[in-house]
């Protein structure tokens, strides 16, 4: 701990206060002493990251696999129901959305049942979370299904079939007969779903390696430039743009999905130009669905607390829409458009094609920051709902394995999804157990029930799709409680939200990051710079324009500046003062030498032409105060340009006899202050560690003053 020293001077009064003195304690802080040695530093660090024993290697192992801690640990009776139940639910909820997100990504509907099942038994391994559900979400998919898209018409396979034939050289095993049992393959050539998911797995391989290139390298940081209302704007911004390529499924048109700047506005200009060809089979479908969807969602939210699950509605209407495809033969009777052929088992693991790396780096870079974004904030939420914690950094190693060891088995990118971590928490959740038995759902859907569901209206996943974007356009309704909180949240929010979906999600949430570190840089810019007044019977001192009854000193005008003083604001705060206080002192000095070169001029008109010299001080007006205390408690640093402004401010005021007192900045600001000269030999104790100590220094030292002009 620092010392104190105190330091009483004492300050006569006028006469007539015979045994009155008043006494300005002046309190000086003696700084602890910094070694700062580089060398050393780097042969400590050097030390600690390099040198290997048991114990260190046991808690490296055991803090980079989670599991190996919390899973001896399992407590049977107590947990396993709550997570047996959970992981069932988010299971049965996972298999239709998993469908029908993987044609919002551009891909056949196994992808999806691959990437929910091996993002839940990888996070299982790597989480440290016990609530969140890592699986597909609709943003990401999104942005995955848009370079998907680019990459297919890159590649044309969205030529001519003629034309399409002297592309298809490239070839792959795909396994047509997958079963657990049978895992027999043959050579087919690379078609268009084929080549779809390669690029699908090569960009989720290189997102996975930002993610964890971020948690070895502990760049966290770089979530805090995406605020809450930025990625709340971006996600309803997203929202519509899925609204808009889904559109097309639940009118059963055929029109080509539209990619890069603008694409939401030319998608309805092609829905509205093939508004004609609207399949009526698949409209009254998409109506039905909506009936049934909407309304009971609806219930599953309001009456959640009663509940002791959701009801798998979405299951439901797989199942009965399926049926009805089937053996109503809406396929080959009205030419509906069906999921197709689903596959049993796995496919064999094939690595990501390097080739496409740099065709997709820079696309897998926001897809990567939203992705551990999402899942840090979700993951460090819950744990701190139910009081527990977790490690950032590896939530961030967990999503990025989520993304690598997946990409080799046909998978697309995944991360944390908000909506089905409420269902997983809401239904009795404990650990990451759920986790893994949601995967063994899926297991089981991926092993025998997915070639059920061939004759499947993709109008219905559609409809799925459209019915979980209502939390994200439920927004607009906190837009009024957002204004009433923070205006400036309110614009970025909307700012983010228009870019996102009339220009692109990436430039949308490009622009929204720019949008909103403006913002902190304008409210910097053009800060509030207040005068204070007293608080009677205290040493408090606030603004006179928020409160009433506040007393000022005579003489002394206290200005607060509520911002870092640097090279952008470094005006404003002169402008700011000079306004405040009434007094711009350049202004003073030129009118003080105009007016004493006027008085010379008619005075040696008087004198017949006698030289005579003039004082300053016979030009001289009173001002109205003798003293500035600038409060810089709001001051969070100065840069070269702040500290030559407060030079410039104190020399130009005491020129014109006005003295310039500093209080309340923090060591930073001490530190600058002194490194930059700010202070000539022996004015170091002007400054002061409260406004009240400076107050009653000025007004001690005008008492001195005028008591020694008056002798």
């Amino acid at each position: 701990m620092a010392e104190f020293n105190k330091v009483c001077s004492v300050t006569e009064m006028p006469e007539g206060d015979d045994a009155k003195r008043s006494f300005h304690h002046r309190m000086f802080l003696e700084p602890q002493e910094k070694k700062r040695s580089m060398k050393a530093l780097v042969v400590k660090q050097a030390k600690k990251t390099c040198s290997c024993t048991p114990a260190k290697v046991k808690d490296y192992v055991f803090s980079f696999f989670p599991v190996l801690q919390w899973l001896p640990k399992y407590k049977l009776r107590e947990y396993l129901l709550g997570d047996i139940m959970s992981g069932v639910i988010v299971g049965v909820l996972l298999v239709p959305q998993s469908i029908a997100y993987s044609l919002l990504a551009g891909q056949e509907p196994i992808y999806g049942l691959y990437t929910s099942f091996f993002a839940s038994i990888i996070y299982f391994i790597f989480g440290t979370s016990r609530h969140i559900s890592v699986g597909i979400f609709g943003v990401i998919c999104l942005m995955v299904g848009q370079v998907v898209d680019r990459e297919i018409q890159r590649a044309g396979y969205d030529l001519e079939p003629a034309a399409l034939s002297v592309l298809t050289d490239t070839a792959v095993y795909v396994n047509t007969t997958i079963s657990p049992v049978n895992q027999t393959s043959q050579m087919l050539l690379c078609d268009k779903s084929c080549y779809a998911i390669t690029v699908g797995a090569t960009m989720t391989f290189i997102a996975g390696v930002y993610q964890v290139a971020m948690g070895f390298f502990q760049v966290g940081f770089v979530s805090v430039y995406l605020s809450d209302s930025l990625l709340s704007g971006f996600v309803t911004g997203a929202s519509f743009t899925i609204l808009t390529s889904q559109a097309k499924y639940l009118l059963g048109l055929d029109i080509p999905r539209s990619s890069g700047i603008g694409s939401l506005i030319t998608t309805w200009i092609n829905i509205f130009r093939n508004i004609h060809k609207t399949n009526i089979c698949d409209l009254v479908t998409s109506f039905l669905c909506f009936l049934v969807l909407i309304p009971t969602k609806e219930l599953n939210e309001r009456f959640k607390s009663r509940l002791k699950a959701p009801i798998p509605v979405e299951l439901v209407v797989i199942v009965a829409a399926t049926l009805a495809s089937h053996f109503g033969k809406l396929r080959e009777t009205y030419g509906s458009s069906v999921a197709g052929h689903i596959p049993t088992g796995f496919l064999p693991p094939r690595p990501p094609d390097w080739n496409l790396i740099p065709n997709v780096a820079l696309d897998a870079i926001p897809i990567a920051i939203i992705g551990f974004a999402i899942t840090v904030s979700l993951s460090e939420m819950f744990a701190k709902k139910h009081g527990y914690s977790v490690r950032a950094n590896q939530e961030m190693y967990a999503i990025g394995f989520c993304n690598i060891i997946p990409s080799f088995f046909h998978c697309f990118i995944t991360s944390a999804a908000l909506a089905k971590t409420l269902v997983k928490e809401s239904t009795g959740c404990r650990t990451q157990m759920s986790g893994m038995v949601t995967s063994l759902v899926i297991l089981l859907v991926l092993l025998v029930i997915a070639p059920l569901f061939y004759s499947l209206q993709k109008c219905v996943l559609a409809v799925i799709t459209l019915v979980n974007l209502r939390g994200a356009l439920r927004k607009f309704k906190d837009l009024p409680k957002m204004w009433h909180l923070s205006r400036v949240d309110t614009v970025i929010w909307l700012v983010t939200m228009a870019a996102s979906a009339l220009i692109s999600t990436e430039i949308g949430l490009l622009v929204g990051v720019c949008f909103s570190m403006l913002c902190v840089i304008f409210r910097t810019q053009r800060p509030e710079a207040p005068l204070l007044g007293w608080v009677a019977e205290s040493e408090t001192y606030e603004s006179l324009s928020a409160y009433k009854n506040l007393q000022t000193k005579p003489g002394i005008v206290v200005f607060r500046f509520e911002a870092p003083l640097y090279y952008i604001n470094k005006e404003c705060f002169k402008s700011t003062l000079y306004k405040q206080t009434g007094v711009n002192p350049v202004w003073v000095k030129a009118a003080k030498k105009k007016a004493a070169k006027r008085m010379l001029r008619e005075k040696e008109v008087d004198s017949g032409g006698n030289q005579t010299s003039i004082s300053m001080d016979f030009v001289s007006e009173p001002l109205g105060f003798h003293t500035i205390v600038i409060d810089c408690c709001a001051v969070q640093f100065l840069d070269t340009a702040g500290i030559r402004t407060l030079k410039e401010v104190c020399k130009d005021y005491r020129e014109i006899d006005i003295q310039v007192l500093l209080a309340q900045c923090n060591p930073s600001v001490r530190s600058s202050l002194i490194r930059g000269e700010f202070f000539k030999e022996g004015e170091d104790h002007l400054l002061f560690h409260s406004v009240h100590q400076a107050v009653d220094f000025a007004l001690g030292a005008q008492g001195h003053s005028g008591t020694s002009a008056s002798k």
